[in-house]
């Protein structure tokens, strides 16, 4: 077996957590920038002429790497994973000529773009789900690329050429506002809800564990095994 030098161990060492010190510090930057934009798209809200009182608008600092934004019938959940990650050999990005040039630049920090229903925080209903509507990955050189549903995933799909700044982070926010607003809850088909028990309504009811999300309509739970719509 081969004695691997400790010099030679160190500098693997100190490299590689340079490396990913700078993609979170890069990514704390970034989670940063959207609640600054979350803050001013809410407060340009609340001074348009276009404000109506009955339709909710707010938001919530969560803490260092979640910020939540309320907004009619939507909650939109920004969320940093703590960790940094790299693509597998097989992603599209590890072939761009971008990653190819420097695979160090294929160490991204992730932030998530959540969409629920508000009425699942409101009545707490922790059995609802959400949807991941956008994921964006930002490297160590601040550069950064989107994964996600129509109008978000078609904003910044290129590796290398955009830098995240205020400006694109509230491109970002905007867009994933409207795939929200247009994205609506569908009721499920008649013939999967015309039979419930009295215990599933009751339980359901008395405990808010209706499932709902935008796509799945609602399904009652079962008291025992978790049933079926």
């Amino acid at each position: 077996m081969k004695t691997i030098p400790l010099p030679e161990l160190f500098e693997t060492l100190s490299s590689k957590g340079q490396l990913k010190q700078q993609v979170y510090k890069n990514a704390i930057e970034a989670i940063r920038l959207f609640k600054e934009v979350v803050t001013e798209i809410y407060e340009g809200y609340l001074q348009s002429d276009l404000r109506h009182p009955e339709v909710r608008f707010e938001y919530t600092d969560v803490n260092d790497f979640e910020v939540d934004m309320t907004f009619a019938g939507d909650v939109l959940v920004f969320i940093m994973h703590t960790n940094v990650f790299e693509f597998s050999r097989n992603h599209e990005v590890m072939n761009t000529p971008y990653v190819r040039e420097d695979k160090n630049r294929s160490y991204c920090g992730v932030i998530h773009i959540y969409n629920f229903l508000s009425d699942s925080y409101t009545y707490q209903r922790d059995n609802d789900l959400g949807y991941l509507i956008g994921r964006i990955f930002i490297n160590k050189d601040n550069y950064f690329f989107i994964e996600g549903k129509r109008e978000v995933g078609m904003l910044y799909s290129g590796f290398g050429t955009q830098v995240l700044n205020k400006e694109t982070a509230a491109e970002i926010v905007k867009s994933a506002m409207l795939y929200s607003i247009n994205f609506d809850l569908l009721t499920p088909p008649f013939d999967d809800v015309k039979m419930v028990s009295v215990g599933q309504v009751k339980a359901a009811y008395n405990s808010l564990s209706i499932t709902t999300g935008k796509r799945l309509g609602f399904k009652f739970q079962a008291d025992t095994n978790g049933g079926h719509s």
